[in-house]
């Protein structure tokens, strides 16, 4: 259990390391990435040669027998929602950091680049339940708050349910958002959910895992726990068949959750705990950008 003055220190660290991420990577490609993905109308006028079509209001021009268009404008403010994995296998971590430190970091990063485009942001934090629900606000210290909670809830329960948190959030979020679903999607029980989501808002996966999530050490007989079920076993390391098909499983599982992000028409980012985030949110945030 952190102490207070731990508590203040990470969050301090948190906020000087984002903001310089912020101002110096992230300036402009986090706009350009979301900024007039959402339209509201404006107001109808008559129709000029090169407007496009698709906008003719004909009611409008029916009741005046005049060709009349729609005008809208991109949405001042957006609203930024994390879905956060605070169940038990976020606790695991064999090199740089563990889960749930980077997914924190990842966290702190998109939230002040939110506030410094001026757009609100909420999270979601869950294990098999939802554990804490922040509803999106806008300004520092709510960003702060947000931080405090990532490094201090201590979840009720330890394991997984990924649709029961698209679910919560598809019912929670009454307009359209841009989301960041942060997990190491070990449960794959969620496509419906999350091919509804895709339909109302922009939502991006981050798949967090470890370097032995892919592949076991060669180190002989093992006991092997589950942290989410507590269920040990004893595995050979060194066989080299259980070894390839630990891997195996790995890879089929991640082709698994890229299809079901595919088909719900959603993002999926991959990021290793000793990766460099910052380059793969950089690369996607420019790659993202819309055409000028």
């Amino acid at each position: 259990m952190l102490t207070t003055a731990e508590i203040l220190r990470k969050v301090r660290e948190l906020e000087i390391k984002s903001k310089k991420l912020t101002r110096h990577l992230f300036t402009g490609e986090y706009h350009s990435a979301f900024k007039g993905r959402g339209m509201s109308f404006r107001e109808v006028r008559e129709y000029y040669p090169g407007d496009d079509t698709r906008f003719i209001d004909w009611n409008v021009s029916a009741r005046f027998n005049h060709p009349f268009s729609k005008l809208f404008e991109e949405e001042r403010e957006l609203t930024v929602i994390l879905l956060v994995d605070v169940s038990a296998s976020s606790l695991f971590g064999t090199v740089y950091a563990r889960k749930k430190d980077l997914i924190t970091e990842i966290c702190a990063v998109l939230a002040f680049s939110a506030i410094n485009n001026n757009d609100k942001v909420g999270i979601i934090l869950f294990s098999d339940k939802i554990e804490r629900y922040i509803p999106p606000k806008k300004g520092r210290q709510h960003v702060l708050y947000i931080v405090r909670e990532l490094l201090t809830t201590e979840p009720k329960r330890k394991g997984t349910d990924l649709n029961e948190a698209i679910r919560f959030f598809n019912r929670s979020a009454k307009q359209r958002s841009i989301s960041f679903l942060l997990s190491d999607f070990a449960d794959g029980k969620f496509e419906d959910a999350l091919k509804v989501a895709g339909k109302k808002h922009d939502m991006t996966g981050i798949k967090i895992y470890d370097k032995m999530d892919v592949q076991l050490p060669d180190i002989g007989l093992i006991d092997v726990e589950d942290a989410e079920t507590g269920s040990i076993r004893c595995v050979d390391t060194g066989d080299y068949m259980v070894r390839n098909q630990y891997q195996r499983h790995f890879f089929l599982e991640t082709e698994y959750c890229k299809n079901i992000f595919l088909k719900a028409g959603c993002d999926l980012l991959h990021v290793r705990t000793d990766e460099d985030y910052v380059k793969i949110l950089q690369k996607f945030f420019i790659g993202r950008r819309r055409p000028v």
